[in-house]
C-alpha cells in the first residue's frame, strides 16, 4: 500500500473514531452524570492527541526513510511504518494507563485497557485493586465468563448472594457453607457442609470429612466418630487414629482410650497400632506407662516373624543405653543364628 494513501486512510479512519465517539458521549448524557462524560472525554482527547504526535513523528521518518532509500526498498519501509504506528500507539496507551493508575484514578486506567488495548482482564484487575468490586465482578462475569474471580469480587464486595449463585454454579459446595455462615444462615451452611463431608467420606477421605465436623460445623463428637470408623474399616487408618487421639486433650481420658482401642485391635493392624503410639509416647509423661506397656506387648508378639522390630523398643526407652545395648546384642545373636 501506498504510504501516503496509508497515512491518509488512517487518518479518514480516526475522523470517523471521533464522530463515532461524539455520538457516545452525547448518548452517554442521558445516563451518566456531566463528570463522568467529561472525563471520557478528556481521555478520548488526550488519545487523540498521541496518536496524532506518533503519526506525525514516523510521517518525518517515513520521509527521511524515502530521501534515503530506493524504490526497492519502498514496501518494507511501508511495513516498518504500519507497525511502528500501532506499536507506539500502544506503547502510548499503555504509558497513559500507568498514569492514572499512579494517580489512583482506577477507573480511567480500566478504560483504556479495555476500550483502547481491549484487554479485558487488566481492565478488570484493574478495578478489582482500585476497590471497585462491583465493576470489576460484571466485567469479569460479562466480558471474560470468569465465575470464579467474579465470585470473589463480590465476596469482597460483601454481595454473598451474588457470591453463592455463583460458588453454587461452579459446585464449590464448601464455599457456599462459608459464605452461608458468613450471613449467619446457619440452617443452610450445614446443608452444605453436611454435603461436603459425605463426599470426603464416600472417597476414604476420612480426616478431611472429619474436619468439616469439627472446623466448620463444630461437631466434635461427629468428626470423632468419623474418624472411628475409618480406623476400624481400614480407610487411611493411620492418620484417622492419630487424629482420633490427637482431639482428646485430657490425659487421663487420653490414655484410657488408648488402652481401650488396643484391646479391640486385630492381629493385623497392631503394627499400625504401635507407629500411633510413638507419637503418644512422646505427647506426655503420664502416658508413658501405657504407650510403653502395649509397646512391648506388640513387639513381643511379632518379634517371631519380624526380628527387626526390636528396634522399637529405643522410641519408647530414648535414654536407656542398657537397652540399646540388649537391641544390638539381640540383632547379632540373629544374625550369627542365620549364618549357622
Amino acid at each position: 500500500m501506498n504510504k501516503q494513501k496509508f497515512i491518509d486512510k488512517f487518518m479518514a479512519a480516526f475522523v470517523l473514531l471521533a464522530m463515532f465517539k461524539v455520538i457516545g458521549i452525547v448518548a452517554q448524557l442521558f445516563h451518566e452524570s456531566f463528570w463522568s462524560v467529561i472525563g471520557t472525554l478528556g481521555i478520548f482527547l488526550i488519545v487523540a492527541f498521541i496518536i496524532l504526535l506518533v503519526i506525525t513523528s514516523l510521517k518525518d521518518k517515513e520521509q527521511n526513510n524515502r530521501n534515503s532509500a530506493g524504490r526497492k526498498g519502498s514496501g518494507s519501509s511501508s511495513f516498518y511504518l504500519e507497525n511502528s504506528l500501532f506499536d507506539r500507539i500502544r506503547s502510548k496507551y499503555e504509558e497513559l494507563a500507568e498514569k492514572y493508575i499512579a494517580e489512583n484514578d482506577y477507573k480511567k486506567a480500566a478504560r483504556v485497557y479495555m476500550n483502547l488495548l481491549q484487554d479485558n482482564y487488566r481492565g478488570a484487575k484493574t478495578l478489582e485493586n482500585g476497590g471497585f468490586y462491583n465493576e470489576a465482578a460484571v466485567v469479569y462475569l460479562k466480558k471474560l465468563n470468569n465465575k470464579t474471580d467474579a465470585a470473589v469480587c463480590y465476596e469482597k464486595a460483601k454481595q454473598y448472594k451474588k457470591a453463592i449463585d455463583l460458588y453454587k454454579e461452579m459446585e464449590q459446595k464448601e464455599k457456599v457453607g462459608d459464605l452461608y455462615k458468613e450471613i449467619n444462615d446457619l440452617k443452610n451452611a450445614h446443608h452444605y457442609y453436611q454435603i461436603v463431608a459425605d463426599d470426603y467420606t464416600i472417597n476414604n477421605q476420612m480426616v478431611k470429612a472429619s474436619l468439616v465436623y469439627r472446623k466448620k460445623m463444630e461437631k466434635a463428637e461427629e468428626a470423632q466418630k468419623v474418624l472411628l470408623k475409618g480406623w476400624e474399616e481400614d480407610r487411611d487408618a493411620f492418620n484417622c487414629l492419630n487424629n482420633y487421639f490427637a482431639n482428646i486433650f485430657d490425659v487421663k481420658k487420653l490414655e484410657s482410650e488408648i488402652q481401650h482401642l488396643y484391646q479391640k485391635t486385630p492381629a493385623h493392624k497392631k503394627i499400625t497400632y504401635l507407629e500411633a503410639m510413638k507419637y503418644e509416647f512422646k505427647k506426655d509423661p503420664k502416658l508413658h506407662t501405657a504407650t510403653r506397656n502395649i509397646a512391648y506387648e506388640i513387639i513381643a508378639e511379632k518379634v517371631a516373624t519380624r526380628s527387626e522390630i526390636v528396634n522399637e523398643l529405643k522410641y519408647f526407652n530414648p535414654n536407656d543405653e542398657v537397652i540399646l545395648k540388649d537391641i544390638s546384642r539381640f540383632k547379632t545373636g540373629r544374625n550369627k543364628m542365620f549364618r549357622n
